[in-house]
């Protein structure tokens, strides 16, 4: 049995549509949740065969409200790099993995809305990235490549959208499993909001089955190349 040590930056952002498959393969996750009073993030990877860093709404790492937790998260993301243990970054913490790996973030508004993302390379991820698929982003700023990533999908303004690092770990820019109801939560829960809301909710709206499609095979592909399985 794998277990993962997940980090949880906002109520409202979780694994959303990924934990059906994380649970239906036995894949463990603990939730921490350093926002809370008394949170606590770990030290060491002790315990744990993966570290997943999820997305944190409207802060950032080098524009608006700067993670609180930014400093432990890059430490503790380098110290699993360091070991060989996979780690996956979604939304902010893409951006993470990017900083922590010796790439770097750039500034970029916070924003939320559902884009069509498009492979570079059909052998991506054993041949479980699909060619295109929707995806959904709330996150404030973009990260720069670290030396040796390589890019597996790009946006519709060909930026990098999924990357990996090393030989086991992956940076997605958006989440792959976001539910409606979660963006929701998360416009409510802090004052900081992106543009078009009601837009963004709806093309959401209009998108969960397609998102919920892609996921199927997308998640056979993410689990294999963390060796979750």
């Amino acid at each position: 049995m794998k277990r993962l040590c997940t980090i949880q930056h906002t109520e409202a952002e979780y694994f959303g549509l990924m934990e059906d498959h994380l649970d239906g393969r036995n894949i463990r996750y603990a939730y921490f949740r350093p926002f809370t009073a008394g949170g606590m993030l770990p030290t060491t990877s002790i315990g744990f065969d993966g570290l997943v860093l999820l997305g944190a709404g409207p802060y950032g790492i080098v524009s608006g409200h700067i993670l609180p937790s930014l400093a432990h998260e890059l430490r503790l993301t380098r110290t699993y790099l360091a070991e060989g243990k996979p780690v996956l970054g979604i939304g902010l913490g893409a951006v993470i993995l990017a900083v922590a790996s010796g790439g770097g973030a750039r500034d970029a508004p916070l924003r939320f809305g559902v884009e069509t993302v498009t492979r570079t390379d059909a052998a991506a991820l054993g041949g479980h990235l699909p060619q295109t698929m929707p995806m959904t982003y709330y996150l404030r700023d973009m990260p720069v490549m670290p030396k040796g990533a390589q890019v597996l999908a790009q946006g519709p303004d060909d930026t990098p959208r999924i990357f990996t690092v090393g030989t086991n770990s992956l940076g997605i820019v958006g989440h792959p499993g976001m539910k409606r109801g979660m963006c929701e939560d998360l416009i409510m829960e802090f004052e900081d909001t992106p543009e078009d809301t009601v837009g963004g909710l709806e093309a959401l709206g209009a998108s969960q089955v397609g998102i919920a499609e892609a996921l199927t095979d997308l998640m056979v592909g993410i689990v294999a190349r963390a060796g979750w399985m």
